[in-house]
């Protein structure tokens, strides 16, 4: 997640630069975009390991996700 943080931290840097320099506006906003895709994809790439370890724990267990969900009964009410 550091990673993440840096890639939105150099992002914003390319953007507040290319206020600030007309002639290499489209450059460095080309480059901010890019650091904004990599932030998506480390943050996609870590949800994807905790859902991965998550899953492993579970099967290691022998639980199934909900096996000790108890059934619901609904009590009218005369």
């Amino acid at each position: 997640m550091k990673n993440a943080s840096r890639y939105r931290a150099l992002a914003s840097l390319c953007r507040q630069q290319a206020a600030y320099e007309p002639q290499l506006n489209w450059q460095l906003l080309g480059q901010a975009e890019r650091w904004e895709h990599l932030a998506a994809d480390a943050i996609s790439d870590h949800f994807k390991e905790c859902n991965m370890v998550n899953a492993g724990d579970s099967a290691k267990s022998g639980n199934a996700p909900g096996a000790n969900d108890t059934s619901w009964t609904t009590v009218a009410a005369a």
